[in-house]
């Protein structure tokens, strides 16, 4: 079966589970057509989209009481310390909340994902400690406007909170993933705090989901400017100073350079570990020719995206620790 087939069963599936389930509704979003006729390597992530209540327009939740670090006393990262690289290997599953559509963390709860995260997580140690993580798509672009017209919902925030108690209770970070449709990541951002507050919980952009004027999710890959970037960086640098937290994640996917055009242009910030994450399916070449084309260790630390069913004789750990240089972070979708 080819991949572009794969992703059409892919959003037959999300309607399958719409009419079945009783969690939250996947919208399908159209197959990419520019996608398909690119090498695979560079290609888009099918991304059903399963809705929730809350829309990108409302209020966040008041934050919970001991989300934050009681002032005073700094707070650590969930296996000590206070900065992530190179003390640690960051290992993640990638997915959203009830459905298996959009990745492998979506396949089981929280609680029976663990034990098969740690196990896929073993061999990436190398010479630093593994520090798994959840990446948690928290709001997922979408092929309808919706009441807001930003193409773009919030998953239900009592099942991040969920993931965010039961990562803190098994000392794993969250990295919670932001896809705006025609949206702007910062606003996302600010109704996360009550989460990204919280030593554990850190924040990815994934540009492909940001649509220009006009355009609609699944069918264009989007793209963000450095200075929005930079925007939603402060905010959340701003966060860690404030509430002296940890090193936190902050990681930008990327598989085209059009996805993020003046990358020169973004700024470092203290307190975040910038992660420029490399995506893209395929063969091991195409996929060697995307992370060559595209990585800029001097600027960032790298990222690395290796996919269950779309790659062709997919990289294993012992592979990527050959990387040059070798991710500071791994996930799978």
């Amino acid at each position: 079966m080819s991949r572009y087939v794969r992703v059409v069963a892919a959003t037959a599936l999300a309607a399958l589970l719409a009419a079945c389930s009783d969690q939250p509704r996947p919208q399908a979003s159209a197959p990419n057509p520019a996608a398909s006729a690119q090498p695979p390597g560079a290609g888009a992530r099918s991304n059903p989209a399963p809705s929730g209540p809350a829309r990108s327009g409302q209020p966040a939740a008041p934050a919970p009481p001991g989300g934050a670090p009681a002032p005073g006393r700094p707070a650590q990262l969930p296996l000590g310390g206070t900065k992530l690289f190179p003390a640690y290997r960051v290992v993640a599953y990638y997915g959203t909340a009830g459905t298996s559509v959009l990745g492998v963390l979506g396949e089981g709860t929280p609680d029976r994902m663990l034990p098969k995260l740690r196990a896929a997580a073993r061999g990436f140690a190398g010479d630093r400690k593994v520090q798994v993580a959840y990446e948690l798509i928290a709001t997922v672009a979408q092929a309808k406007p919706g009441s807001d017209g930003d193409y773009s919902q919030m998953i239900e925030e009592a099942k991040i909170q969920r993931y965010v108690d039961q990562a803190r209770r098994n000392k794993v970070l969250v990295i919670l993933d932001l896809q705006p449709g025609r949206g702007s990541f910062l606003p996302q951002a600010r109704r996360l705090e009550r989460f990204l507050v919280q030593p554990h919980v850190g924040l990815a952009l994934d540009p492909e989901w940001r649509m220009p004027p006009g355009k609609v999710p699944g069918r264009t890959i989007g793209r963000v400017s450095a200075a929005e970037v930079n925007s939603v960086s402060e905010y959340v640098s701003g966060l860690v100073a404030r509430h002296r937290l940890p090193e936190k994640l902050f990681v930008l996917h990327q598989f085209r350079s059009s996805m993020i055009p003046d990358v020169g242009k973004v700024q470092k910030r203290p307190g975040l570990a910038m992660v420029q994450h490399i995506d893209g399916f395929g063969t091991r070449s195409e996929k060697d020719a995307t992370w060559k084309r595209l990585r800029r260790p001097r600027q960032f630390h790298m990222g690395y995206k290796l996919f269950y069913d779309e790659d062709i004789k997919r990289y294993r750990a012992r592979d990527v620790l050959k990387f040059k240089p070798v991710p500071d972070l791994v996930s799978f979708q």
